[in-house]
């Protein structure tokens, strides 16, 4: 049997740009300047002003830039930073039914070996490509299944879209490849009980994923070697992290069809800063919010029907989730989440702040928020959102999302997009430097060094 890693690398070694389908490229450049403002963003956080400290002190260098300032580092310290800075706002784009957010990783480690390599923008969207290509098929053998037993899908299978990723611009053999492969089993992880008390490492994970994979390729190139079943092998990836007879990988997902059924296309850009899950319920009570006039005190109970996969993640424990410590505790509460949104009207870069997680009208608000388990909704494949709201008058009323908002099937616009990233630059880039951030973005099939595109993010702000 031949191993997976190796048909992988097999297909990694013979694509080219022009393979790769007009939509793929069009989403790809979305995708890198959706990552490159959400990095920004995060960068002004506490979050993100800890990890640039922490990178110039274990990353010195200058091959790379960190976006959103002056500073430099080398490229795995860039890559790193930037993957994690990127998080920090759960804010960056999921494959639906993995839920890994796989462009994070991806983007952070192409531009950072791109300032290195000074290639062009087409190799770097190849690279995004295949890196984001590979970490979906990875996460989508067993949907659902790593979340409950308290992993987080971007740490475990991201890692492996960058390896092949960083291969790829390596200019990696074949054999060298499947080695890098087998290295990432060993750098892949991604816990997430800093859910319980609204800490901080898992937005670590896409940073993580993004300096391993690059690692992991750069030690299979000076010889190092790894497994070649990492993934299906006896102690690979699946069988140490499932340990359940019962549940069975579909292996058919990882390699059929390579190159002709795009998985990434199933990906979600994200409007809301929020647990990709609760984007549908968001959606729905923001449009009775404005069609109906709806404020908190009208409102004596909002009930939404949830799929039973996504319970564990953003309804229960309750006690955490009807009053988050911290803005990362918020962002993965139904309750509190949906409260906040109607009470202040929009949930964008500026959500969960202090103040508002403080505010007694949301916490009111969500304690008023009840979720019921229907067995009858999809599962992650299709975030579905069913909710109802009854008024203190008893008038109750109703509104579904069928598919979430910047899904395949319910799109962001590219206006969307940029709007999202404008949002997100403000207060660090000028709206010029935004102009032609966005502009060099959109074009970056026409760019022959990646280099000049990353200084664009160059700022005097430190």
């Amino acid at each position: 049997m031949i191993a997976a890693s190796q048909k992988l690398s097999a297909w990694v070694r013979q694509m080219r740009f022009d393979d790769l389908p007009d939509d793929v490229v069009t989403a790809t450049m979305l995708r890198v300047i959706d990552v490159v403002g959400l990095s920004i963003a995060g960068s002004q956080r506490p979050f993100g002003m800890s990890v640039r400290s922490a990178t110039a002190g274990l990353h010195p260098g200058t091959e790379a830039r960190i976006w959103g300032g002056a500073a430099r580092s080398s490229v795995s310290g860039a890559a790193f930073a930037n993957g994690a800075l990127s998080q920090a706002l759960e804010y960056d784009d999921t494959h639906n039914e993995s839920i890994v957010h796989m462009s994070s990783p991806a983007v952070a480690a192409a531009l950072a070996l791109g300032d290195r390599l000074r290639c062009g923008g087409r190799d770097a969207i190849l690279a995004i490509a295949i890196g984001n290509e590979i970490s979906c098929r990875v996460g989508s053998l067993a949907p659902g299944q790593f979340h409950k037993r308290g992993f987080h899908p971007s740490g475990l299978f991201a890692p492996f879209g960058v390896s092949w990723l960083a291969g790829k611009m390596l200019a990696l053999e074949e054999d060298a490849m499947i080695r890098a492969a087998g290295i990432t089993g060993s750098f892949a992880a991604g816990l997430i009980q800093c859910w319980v008390d609204g800490t901080q490492s898992k937005f670590l994970h896409p940073g993580w994923a993004a300096q391993s994979g690059i690692a992991a390729a750069t030690l299979a190139e000076a010889g190092v070697t790894g497994p070649a079943e990492v993934l299906e092998g006896r102690f690979g990836l699946y069988a140490s992290h499932l340990q359940d007879e019962a549940v069975t990988p579909d292996w058919r997902r990882l390699t059929d069809a390579l190159g002709e059924e795009w998985e990434s296309r199933n990906a979600s850009f994200k409007p809301f800063p929020a647990a990709h899950v609760i984007h549908p319920y968001v959606s729905a009570l923001l449009r009775l919010r404005e069609r109906h006039g709806l404020s908190a005190e009208r409102i004596r109970a909002i009930r939404c029907d949830v799929a039973p996969y996504i319970v564990g993640i953003v309804c229960e424990p309750q006690g955490e989730k009807l009053h988050p410590l911290t803005d990362s505790h918020g962002r993965v509460s139904l309750q509190y989440t949906l409260a906040e949104a109607l009470v202040r009207g929009r949930l964008g870069k500026d959500a969960y702040q202090p103040e508002y997680l403080r505010d007694e009208a949301i916490l009111s608000l969500a304690r008023r928020v009840e979720y019921r388990v229907d067995g009858s909704l999809p599962g992650p494949e299709q975030f579905k959102g069913v909710i109802s709201v009854e008024l203190t008058d008893g008038t109750v009323l109703e509104e579904i999302e069928e598919h979430n908002r910047g899904s395949s099937e319910n799109p962001m616009t590219t206006d969307e997009i940029v709007a999202k990233f404008n949002e997100n630059v403000a207060g660090t880039l000028t709206a010029a430097q935004a102009r032609r951030l966005v502009d060099a973005a959109l074009a970056l099939d026409r760019c022959e060094d990646v280099s000049r595109f990353t200084e664009l993010t160059v700022t005097d702000h430190e």
